[in-house]
């Protein structure tokens, strides 16, 4: 509808009028589903990286206190026991979508809705009519910057969420805050009844290895069988909302304990048990989101003793092209083997996206393979005994994005999961 509209309107007329429409939008549907938000108990989790890991564990935590939780975010769409994978692409949904999901919460007697809110959601107001009791804020990092047309315009969209404590109708407004982040003080909101701050120092002799991690929380030490710093990050931001809405430590350390994979999010990949092949796999093989300089950087190091062979792309369309060779010279610090890959083109040449990679790249000689599957079988296939295979930047997203709006499915793991039963059949 609106690329219809678009080519009957001025640029500069329709770029003007446009945050009215998406306006008009967000108040349309929270009409028509009679302001859901009002009838339950919503927090929000916002921040550069960490989004969908905070929401999962969030959710773990009240599941695991016996509340019955809706969830929408990058990964999942669930209500009570019912769970979709995300078919959109994205976090928050327009077209009213977010307030039939939480209308529909409401009528399946959910106690809390966990939602994701994004920057891209809050400028087209996805955000807008949603009412919370909580908010938790992760961390902040330069992304989408094109989109917003500067990092202080995507530092003030995110912000936009932030507010919504403030205006929130609710009686109790708690903010669960990263005291961690250089920004983290602009996104206290000014109207609130509780800021709750946290750093990583409350955890005190945190420590991550190849089991997990283990930290300190509220006097209790929970195991976690997450990996990673940024994972205890994201804990602590889950474990202090839980705590302020009167969840006990011990509950909080049993969920947090359960809870041991996020698909697309530091995700393992193997053959399934009972699989005649799986005996053989003696490396490890990892999916994760990493879509960021600092997220990518953050992955690596959780694996310092490891032979690290990256898969690596990065997105197209004009999407943060500053950040490409950033990326790269990551991968270039801390693999030992890098393929450079497809991720996500949408209307830009692969082989350009790859090109833009390719001056970070300085101490190793990367392989070129445009096609992802083959990619990833290269790099299984070079895999030995202790060794650790990346493929980033896709994470859980169901479908690849192309030219013309084609988009093909598609799925990291299951891809790698077929590659690696190849690999390790061949192998016989």
């Amino acid at each position: 509808m609106l690329g219809t509209i678009k080519k009957f309107i001025p640029k500069k007329l329709f770029k003007a009028l446009q945050p009215f429409y998406h306006y008009g939008l967000a108040l349309f549907g929270a009409i028509v589903y009679r302001f859901p938000s009002r009838n339950i108990r919503i927090v929000a989790i916002t921040g550069t990286k960490g989004k969908t890991s905070t929401a999962e564990m969030v959710n773990a935590i009240l599941e695991e206190a016996g509340y019955k939780t809706a969830l929408g975010g990058s990964l999942r769409f669930k209500i009570g026991k019912e769970s979709t994978i995300n078919p959109f692409g994205m976090s928050m949904p327009g077209r009213s979508y977010l307030q039939k999901f939480i209308r529909k919460a409401v009528t399946e007697g959910c106690d809390w809705v966990v939602l994701e809110m994004t920057s891209e959601g809050a400028k087209q107001f996805r955000h807008s009519f949603i009412y919370l009791n909580a908010f938790i804020f992760t961390n902040l990092a330069p992304e989408h910057i094109e989109s917003h047309g500067s990092f202080e315009q995507y530092l003030s969209d995110k912000k936009r969420i932030a507010t919504l404590l403030s205006v929130s109708p609710k009686s109790r407004r708690v903010a669960i805050i990263n005291a961690d982040d250089p920004h983290a003080e602009e996104f206290v909101p000014k109207n609130c009844t509780e800021v709750v701050r946290f750093t990583l120092e409350d955890a005190k002799l945190y420590r991550s290895g190849q089991e997990g991690t283990t930290f300190q929380f509220d006097g209790v030490t929970i195991h976690s069988p997450l990996k990673g710093e940024f994972n205890i990050s994201n804990m602590l931001g889950a474990a202090y909302f839980a705590k302020s809405f009167g969840i006990d430590t011990p509950v909080i350390s049993r969920a947090l304990s359960k809870l041991s994979t996020i698909r697309g999010r530091g995700e393992h990949v193997t053959l399934p048990p009972n699989h005649p092949l799986k005996h053989k796999q003696n490396f490890d093989v990892v999916i994760d989101y990493a879509h960021t300089i600092e997220s990518l950087e953050a992955l690596y190091k959780t694996f310092p003793h490891q032979k690290k062979i990256c898969v690596l792309g990065n997105t197209g369309g004009g999407r943060d092209t500053w950040k490409r060779p950033g990326m790269a010279k990551v991968a270039d610090t801390y693999c030992d083997s890098i393929i450079l890959t497809t991720e996500d083109p949408y209307d830009e040449s692969p082989h350009h996206i790859i090109e833009d990679m390719k001056p970070g790249i300085t101490k190793h000689i990367p392989k070129i393979i445009i096609d992802r599957r083959e990619a990833l079988h290269e790099a299984i296939r070079e895999a030995r005994e202790g060794d650790v295979v990346f493929a980033t930047g896709m994470g859980s997203q169901q479908y690849m994005c192309l030219q013309n709006g084609k988009k093909i499915p598609w799925d990291d793991a299951t891809v790698a999961r077929e590659e690696l039963e190849k690999v390790l059949k061949s192998s016989n």
